[in-house]
């Protein structure tokens, strides 16, 4: 590693390139305070180059870290930026409205300034060898457009997908300057030479920055890492994106590019894109979908929790350790599977496998589970089996949670069960489910069909904020219920899990007999506390539009019942019009039903009495 000490004038003298990585974070200055703290270091250098120009010492602005790609024959020589893009990307932008004030007023200083912004003479690509910096394919066709106004950018710099965050910035940049600089070289109104000259002088030799330039044995990250300690935060994911390709450094250019820029296009690119950078929460917690998705990656592979917070360290150190990919582009290839599998699980088709699990795990708030989901989609290697899996492994959260079991050990349990599973022999399908059985404490079982029962008929389930779980579970039970003869319907509308006798039932639905309620009859508090226990069953509930239940919410049998009738087109609501009355009988009797079509859906565990198999995985669907 060599330090040296340049101005920035220094930095671009003489033939030389420098290139930004794709891997690195696109042009992020802004006027306020970046740009208008340079500027002030910049009127504050050539005031002292007034005052006292033999006392004159440079003003340290930071380092730059670069290393040097080799080059051959008329290629120019080239460095890759490790960091420090943000300061060379705006000297660039600073110089090139330095150049275009003093074409404006025909100043000398004009074609002075073009050499420290545009190579000239014999190379190897001139049309992007030619630049002294050039950016990565985000920022690359606006700053461009800066620099060489007239070249044609369809041939080096095609329109990326969205480069409109650059294009406000570098516009914002070139044109404070300018305008900065035009009111400074004025005086009296009239552009004086004399003072853009101090002006030039004081980028030559009053504001300097430190140059690292890397040698064979350094090692980039360490030295990145450690001048960003105090910088802007950066993600876990911009950590882990600089860690993983900066040890692809060495690979060379080709064509006046970067090798390494095609792995970032092919691995990276994607992941830049806003889907990616969408919030999304967990428990407590919210973070960006990259982290979240890096975090499962890496929960994954070690089969074992990482936290956000540890996930680069982790990552780092499982890497250098433990080697685990060949190279850098089998390591990206792995992060592409896995991002190809959380994607489907946030974008949640619900005719894909890995997309309906998505609208589960997000109704029974089960992110928990999405390091074992990426292991069954990816490295189990299971094709068209997955959807198998992903229904045996919905089945054991569903049913705990119907019978009110913990999730507290959830984290742990399911990473560890990657590990069990990846070392198991044979059918791994198999080896999840056996796993999955085997569990026996209040913490990890899997209920069977009696323990089940008892949660499905006797615990109270509309309460808390269980409204969307409610609400799968009732469009799986619709979907099960419509037979070959009905039509195959997607249910769009905006359902609520409703109540059919209503929570406020003493106004309109009366206890047989008890048309006035008495004062301390045995039986009557015996009933009323009887109906109490029933609103909050299963049984009792069932899916409406808002806007119908809004009409008959609190209504009389009477008036509620042929509303539903003649609104809804569900299966389980057509059910119920050979209803006659509705009381604790008749709930039980619909849980009871309801219950008998959840088993087809909803398989119970593996058993030493039944140990097949197939029974265990399909549950009711050879029924069919």
């Amino acid at each position: 590693m060599k330090p040296y000490t340049r101005s920035i004038i220094e930095l671009f003298d003489g033939k030389k390139r420098f290139l930004i990585p794709l891997y690195q974070r696109q042009y992020a200055w802004k006027t306020n305070p970046q740009l208008e703290l340079l500027w002030e270091d910049i009127v504050r250098a050539t005031n002292r180059l007034r005052a006292d120009r033999a006392s004159l010492s440079p003003h340290f602005m930071g380092a730059i870290v670069i290393a040097q790609v080799k080059t051959f024959g008329k290629q120019v020589q080239a460095y890759e930026i490790i960091d420090g893009q943000q300061r060379l990307t705006t000297f660039q932008i600073l110089l090139a409205a330095l150049r275009d004030v003093a074409a404006k007023h025909g100043s000398r200083y004009a074609a002075e300034l073009q050499k420290y912004v545009l190579n000239d003479g014999v190379m190897e690509h001139e049309g992007v060898e030619r630049y002294k910096l050039w950016p990565s394919l985000m920022d690359r066709r606006s700053f461009v457009e800066l620099i060489d106004p007239k070249t044609d950018l369809d041939g080096i710099a095609p329109k990326p997908i969205d480069e409109e965050g650059f294009v406000r910035r570098s516009v914002a940049a070139h044109a404070y300057f300018r305008e900065n600089i035009e009111s400074h070289v004025k005086v009296d109104g009239n552009f004086d030479e004399h003072t853009f000259e101090i002006l030039f002088e004081a980028l030559k030799e009053g504001l300097a920055v430190v140059s690292i330039e890397l040698e064979g044995g350094d090692d980039p990250q360490t030295i990145f890492e450690t001048l960003n300690s105090r910088g802007v935060d950066l993600s876990p994911g911009d950590l882990m994106r600089n860690f993983i390709f900066q040890r692809a450094k060495g690979m060379g250019q080709k064509d006046g590019s970067l090798i390494v820029d095609e792995l970032y296009r092919k691995h990276w690119l994607p992941l830049d894109h806003a889907f990616w950078s969408h919030s999304a929460s967990r428990g407590r917690q919210t973070s960006q979908r990259l982290d979240w998705m890096l975090t499962d990656h890496l929960s994954m592979h070690l089969a074992n929790i990482v936290s956000i917070e540890t996930l680069f360290e982790t990552y780092r150190r499982w890497i250098l350790n433990e080697k685990p990919f060949s190279d850098v582009a089998t390591e990206l290839a792995s992060i592409t599977a896995t991002a190809e599998v959380e994607r489907k699980l946030f974008e949640q088709d619900k005719a894909d496998p890995l997309g309906r699990f998505g609208v589960f795990a997000e109704a029974f708030d089960v992110s928990t589970a999405m390091p074992l989901v990426i292991y069954l989609a990816t490295e189990a290697n299971l094709g068209d089996r997955l959807k198998e899996a992903l229904d045996a492994l919905e089945s054991y959260i569903l049913r705990r949670d119907i019978c009110g079991l913990t999730t507290k050990a959830y984290n742990r349990l399911f990473v560890g069960i990657i590990d069990r599973v990846r070392k198991a022999d044979g059918d791994k399908i198999a080896a999840l489910i056996e796993t999955l059985s085997a569990r026996e404490s209040e913490t990890d079982r899997w209920p069977d069909n009696e323990e089940w029962k008892q949660g499905w008929l006797g615990r109270d389930q509309y309460k808390g904020q269980r409204q969307p779980r409610l609400r799968y579970i009732f469009e799986a039970l619709e979907q099960r219920k419509r037979t070959k003869l009905n039509e195959d319907i997607e249910i769009k509308s905006s359902l609520s899990i409703e109540h059919i006798m209503p929570q406020g039932w003493q106004r309109n639905w009366p206890i047989p007999g008890y048309d006035t309620p008495p004062e301390d009859d045995a039986e009557y508090i015996f009933r009323t506390v009887e109906r109490a226990n029933a609103i909050n069953k299963l049984g009792n509930l069932t899916l409406l539009t808002q806007g119908l239940n809004a009409t008959v919410s609190n209504g009389p049998f009477s008036v509620k019942m042929p509303a539903v009738r003649s609104n809804s087109s569900l299966a389980l609501n057509r059910e119920l019009n050979h209803v006659d009355e509705w009381n604790e009988d008749t709930i039980k009797a619909r849980g009871l039903a309801l219950f008998e079509v959840a088993k087809q859906i909803w398989a119970e565990p593996m058993t030493t009495k039944s140990n097949s198999l197939t029974t265990s995985l399909v549950g009711g669907e050879a029924a069919e």
